[in-house]
């Protein structure tokens, strides 16, 4: 039980990064390679208003439950901002620290996690794009 709120707030924050455009979301199950968190999300952002942008919006997501944040590093100046959350830590990257410090590569043994199929968010995108679609061919 307490796993799938860890696992939903995971999710949430996922979401949260991709709705802010966040690109290369990614959302890692460190259970079996880690006792760090039970999840990391990891993200990358285009440039420093961005990166302020997904990292607010993933604070506000998570105040709406009122989670607690136990710690934020980075500040508005920061090119890499973490919040831990306890169980799932987040990591907003601006692309080029996100390539130098390649967590991709350091967490590889974790299992990613396929967030988008588990909020049913691809279904979601597919039937948008059947609509567009269909309404540029009339």
């Amino acid at each position: 039980m307490i796993l799938d709120i860890i696992r939903n707030i995971a999710m949430r924050v996922a979401r949260a990064a991709s709705d802010r455009k966040a690109e290369d979301v990614k959302v890692l199950d460190m259970r079996s390679v880690s006792p760090i968190a039970d999840y990391f999300v990891i993200c990358s952002c285009n440039s420093m208003v961005h990166l302020r942008a997904v990292a607010t919006a993933i604070l506000d997501e998570v105040k709406r439950d009122d989670l607690r944040v136990k710690r934020r590093e980075g500040t508005d100046e920061a090119r890499w901002v973490l919040i831990d959350l306890g169980d799932v830590i987040v990591h907003v990257f601006h692309h080029a620290e996100r390539e130098f410090y390649d967590l991709d590569s350091l967490w590889a043994d974790a299992p990613e996690v396929d967030w988008q199929a588990e909020l049913g968010l691809e279904q979601d995108e597919r039937a948008t794009e059947q609509t567009v679609l269909s309404e540029t061919a009339d």
